[in-house]
């Protein structure tokens, strides 16, 4: 039977040294008690997965046995209500089936164009003109247009009070949900409690923003000679179950339209961020970057027909992801019959844990694990086990935007490198990583752009 630290208390010295370092708890448990743990918290029954194997049987052999954790699930409901993030059963078949030929590779490729003019503004006003470079808080500027991308892809509208609030309150609403994954239960948001006021003006204005547009847009439909568009919400709007014919609700369209803030937001805009700490980190890979790019787009704009051109650039991407998954941890599900993982019976109302984090870093799999090394992800590098890199997670629940999100990474990336050299600024150090829903740096992460000699031609 697997082992794990004993839960005296109901667990309750363990829930706090949790809260405290969740990603140093889980690394310390695997490394003392192996890659199957379980432990008492309370009243569950907490197992946790730390192999590649054990992966894959739980996501893709035992899908059908298991639904998100159900605590996870109310936290998130409260803001995004009954999308396909939280879904479960018919309801979430339903939803994924309709969904998934908006994000389809090739439906993808029409918003890349959004994606370049959300950026070319920003990127190019990042260095005031007429000065060589200037010191840049990253983390603001790739919130900001991964934000714009959002607001384009989604409502064929750019405005930038909008971006900026959303991204305020999504991130605030990302550092509550975290907080209030490790309690019981959620206390009542009008009590005056500290984060509760703040809770409630995110709520509210993205509530506002999303339910403003939808309205604007029906509004826009009904009127005569419409314009076309082909951005998410019409394809929301215009989406049909193929098997009843029957349309999303309106109340399903807003739900999508939230979740898409968080998840095609805060999770793009995060991994730009470390790979924009790495690429200063390592400038050897980032000139690498930077002669490959220039090679392939000779000063235009990419496209989602180079990305099969950059294999460098998109290795540094992939590596980013593994050192620094947005989603490192909290990946829980719950068995709702008993089943068996590595030849080990697990009980029906189990609670499964997957670490990212820790799978990501285990030697195992990828050799100096803790080393930036964008080579393993290239054509000729050892194979990765299935299971082992899980940035968009695994099995039927493998997040519906990944390839809008690798496209968006890619084009983003490239347009940086494109017009500026990134460094470190002297004396100044990378935050140590903090994880709440998303895994950011400690504080502000400030770099040197240094603006290349030839600008990128505009297309």
């Amino acid at each position: 039977m697997p082992r794990g630290p004993r839960s005296r208390w109901w667990g309750l010295p363990l829930l706090r040294s949790m809260r405290a370092d969740y990603l140093g708890f889980v690394t310390q448990l695997q490394r003392e008690h192996g890659d199957l743990t379980r432990m008492r918290l309370g009243y569950e029954d907490a197992w946790d997965l730390m192999h590649p194997d054990l992966v894959r049987e739980a996501l893709i052999t035992h899908a059908d046995q298991l639904i998100r954790w159900e605590r996870g699930i109310a936290v998130f409901e409260e803001v995004f209500g009954q999308s396909v993030l939280v879904t479960e059963g018919h309801t979430w078949q339903r939803q994924r089936r309709m969904l998934m030929p908006a994000f389809t590779p090739k439906r993808v490729a029409g918003y890349a164009r959004l994606m370049t003019d959300a950026a070319r503004s920003a990127l190019d006003a990042a260095v005031p003109p007429g000065q060589p470079g200037a010191r840049v808080a990253v983390d603001a500027l790739w919130t900001d247009v991964a934000m714009d991308v959002i607001l384009r892809t989604l409502f064929s509208t750019s405005a930038q009070a909008d971006a900026r609030e959303a991204a305020w309150a999504t991130q605030t609403l990302g550092a509550m949900a975290y907080q209030e994954m490790f309690m019981p239960f959620t206390l009542p948001d009008w009590l005056p409690l500290p984060g509760k006021a703040a809770k409630r003006r995110a709520i509210r204005s993205l509530k506002g923003l999303v339910w403003r547009h939808i309205h604007a847009r029906q509004a826009e439909v009904a009127a005569p000679g419409a314009p076309e568009r082909s951005d998410l919400l019409h394809m929301l709007l215009a989406l049909r179950d193929e098997q009843t014919g029957e349309a999303l609700s309106a109340q399903e369209v807003f739900d999508q339209c939230i979740v898409s803030f968080q998840a095609g937001h805060e999770t793009s805009a995060t991994t730009l961020l470390w790979w924009t700490l790495l690429m200063a980190q390592h400038p050897e890979a980032a000139r690498r970057a930077q002669a490959e790019v220039d090679a392939v787009l000779q000063g235009g704009t990419p496209g989602p027909e180079h990305l099969a051109q950059l294999p460098w650039l998109g290795a540094t991407l992939k590596e980013a992801l593994r050192l620094y998954p947005p989603i490192a941890a909290l990946m829980s599900r719950r068995t709702t019959a008993p089943i068996a993982l590595g030849g080990v019976p697990v009980p029906r109302g189990a609670m499964l844990r997957i670490t990212p984090w820790v799978l990501h870093r285990d030697a195992r799999w990828f050799s100096e694990p803790d080393c930036f090394r964008p080579e393993r992800f290239l054509d000729g590098a050892p194979s990765i086990p299935r299971g082992a890199w899980i940035p968009f997670g695994l099995g039927p629940r493998v997040c519906i935007g990944q390839h809008f999100a690798m496209l968006e990474m890619t084009l983003l990336a490239a347009m940086l490198v494109q017009r500026y050299t990134v460094r470190l600024p002297e004396g100044v150090a990378v935050g140590a990583p903090r994880l709440q829903v998303t895994l950011r740096p400690e504080g502000a992460s400030a770099l040197w752009l240094q603006r290349r000699r030839e600008a990128p031609r505009a297309q």
